[in-house]
């Protein structure tokens, strides 16, 4: 989308969903941002107010010390900033972010509802654009733990070796993205929002999840795992667990980013495991020293790619029903991906005076009851 030109204001703006928004509408190109929070004065509110070409309204009280908050941090606050843009006689579009518990009748729902009709009523009497959003459990980078939602809990707590509480493992989630939350907002800048298909004159963003709360616990205990055990086993094309897993990782310590790999060391070299899945296989790497020879192997099943990233080394094969050998070389120089069939022979030779880092990718988990890896010299065949 092409910048909007436009001033906008955010309030909440160093929230989570502040922060993200921000952050995006920079990246759009939006120069001209005005950005609102709880620490700033009505005054400024009210300059601010008065500049404003387009309000993402973001702010509000989620766990406030004393119940009234929710009416004044709410419904309140909501009032005073619409009071503050239609005494300006302009027709300000405003983007509220409210909550699917506007439906519902406790305290905050009740409040973030008045905060709803209050919107509905200044685009009413302006004819303002108004895009109310009510919003299911927002997850993603910079949600506070014990705070934003459970998702930002649970993930804070897995990743920095906290233990997590499920009360009811059944109970079903719905949830949104940050990252979908704000693409639908930006498209509301342009005029381009959502609107919701079952709840008329509210706005929705189109891309939401479900999950149990005992699969979510799930999900983000393996993640927390894998960083030990190497594996991942969620599907990479399920939308959700990738948006959870990177999610997942913003809550890890800034000291813990490293794990360091297992090494397999011997006089050839070293070989180690750096990432497996059973939906996506194994990804290792060696380093060969010159002269050695790595393979010699043939599988029944079993695929893999060679990557040499550095040095100079000769991959030959032989088919297993036949003298002819096959010979690619290979070096850093030039990075080639060399596909190694099943029913092939394989070895890897350093043919150079330095060694040879090599990035091995297996299309299926090393299984040490079935390795399906199997002794047949390729050399000997040679003629």
């Amino acid at each position: 989308m092409k910048t909007s030109g436009k001033t906008i204001l955010i309030t909440g703006a160093s929230g989570f969903m502040g922060r993200n928004l921000v952050e995006n509408l920079r990246l759009a190109g939006e120069e001209a941002l005005l950005l609102y929070d709880v620490q700033d004065t009505p005054e400024t509110l009210k300059a601010y107010a008065q500049k404003a070409d387009f309000v993402y309204h973001l702010a509000g009280v989620n766990r406030p010390k004393e119940q009234v908050e929710f009416e004044t941090g709410n419904a309140g606050f909501t009032r005073t900033l619409l009071d503050l843009l239609e005494d300006t006689g302009r027709k300000t579009p405003v983007v509220l972010s409210s909550s699917i518990q506007a439906a519902l009748d406790n305290p905050y729902g009740l409040s973030k509802k008045a905060a709803e009709d209050a919107v509905f009523a200044y685009g009413a009497r302006t004819g303002a654009a108004v895009y109310v959003y009510r919003l299911p459990n927002a997850f993603g980078k910079w949600s506070r733990p014990n705070y934003n939602s459970v998702v930002a809990t649970f993930c804070h707590n897995t990743a920095n070796g906290l233990p997590i509480q499920v009360n009811d493992p059944v109970k079903e989630l719905a949830l949104v993205y940050i990252d979908d939350i704000v693409n639908e907002f930006l498209c509301a800048l342009h005029g381009q929002a959502t609107r919701a298909a079952k709840e008329p004159g509210f706005c929705e963003v189109p891309v939401t999840h479900t999950i149990t709360l005992g699969a979510l616990a799930q999900a983000v205990q393996d993640f927390a795992r894998s960083r030990q055990t190497l594996t991942h086993e969620y599907d990479r094309a399920d939308p959700l667990l990738q948006k959870l897993y990177a999610t997942w990782l913003t809550y890890l310590p800034p000291n813990a980013f490293s794990v360091e790999a297992v090494m397999k060391q011997d006089a050839r070299g070293f070989f180690a495991e750096l990432i497996k899945s059973p939906h996506f296989g194994q990804v290792s790497v060696s380093r060969t020293k010159p002269g050695v020879v790595r393979g010699n192997h043939w599988h029944n099943t079993k695929v893999e790619k060679f990557i040499v990233l550095e040095g100079t080394a000769l991959i030959t094969f032989r088919r297993i029903d036949s003298d002819e050998l096959i010979e690619y070389p290979v070096s850093g120089e030039k990075i080639e991906i060399i596909d190694i069939p099943p029913g092939y022979t394989h070895v890897l030779t350093n043919t150079g005076d330095s060694d040879v880092m090599t990035l091995f990718w297996a299309g299926e988990l090393f299984d040490p009851d079935d390795p399906d890896t199997h002794h047949l010299e390729v050399e000997p065949c040679k003629k």
